[in-house]
């Protein structure tokens, strides 16, 4: 990494403004000595400026930013004054982003992927796919019981507790239950190709979620020397 690109990368790390996107799907792209490297596509469409926040009137800085259009029956009467206020289209998502100084920007102003220029790391958050009920085998990777003829103890959890003392099941158990649909932060994956033109954005890795969801890709944090 040069000088000029690390100290973007801290400034960047330090405002944590990012964009946010829709997940294309993976495929892979070759570096300069042919090796695959497998990619997730992240359609980032420009962001709008929403609202903008001080520490003099809200305690910290930050913006609010808006993706996605949407219809006026989608809402809340308190979303649609939210956007008539600042004479704004109405927008199906609202995030905040935090950074050092909001008054650099104004309601109205354009985010792109310009934010993510000479970031070489990214932290990407999304909803993980969900799998429903799954017992612990599949959902905390447990070991199966004996397979042979006469076992009743193939996929099931074991003991749970004593019966006596504290005859209770501990808090935090792992056991069955619903796996998946939550809230999943990928840190440090390599930002392969900014693409401005496309408003595509190419991630080495997996992240979380099906094709076709939103994710929020942000500058990772950065430790130097």
């Amino acid at each position: 990494m040069t000088t000029n690109a690390k100290s973007a990368q801290k400034s960047a790390s330090k405002n944590r403004l990012g964009v946010i996107g829709k997940k294309l799907g993976m495929t892979q792209v070759f570096n300069e000595h042919g090796l695959a490297i497998p990619v997730t596509v992240i359609k980032v469409d420009p962001l709008t400026v929403t609202q903008v926040k001080t520490v003099e009137s809200d305690g910290y800085n930050a913006i609010q930013v808006g993706f996605e259009p949407a219809k006026e029956k989608h809402l809340s009467k308190a979303q649609i004054g939210h956007f008539a206020k600042n004479g704004l289209d109405n927008f199906r998502h609202l995030q905040e982003f935090r950074v050092e100084n909001s008054s650099e920007y104004k309601v109205g102003q354009q985010i792109d992927l310009s934010v993510l220029e000479n970031v070489e790391k990214v932290d990407v958050t999304g909803k993980s796919i969900g799998k429903g009920f799954q017992g612990t085998v599949k959902r905390w990777n447990f070991s199966r019981g004996p397979m042979g003829h006469g076992s009743k103890n193939h996929r099931e959890p074991g003991s749970i507790g004593a019966g006596t003392t504290p005859s209770r099941v501990i808090k935090g158990k792992r056991m069955a239950g619903n796996m998946g649909n939550e809230k999943v932060t990928i840190t440090k994956l390599t930002v392969v190709q900014v693409d401005k033109d496309s408003n595509l954005l190419l991630v080495k890795g997996s992240v979380p979620g099906p094709e076709g969801k939103m994710v929020t890709v942000i500058p990772s944090r950065v430790k130097w020397n």
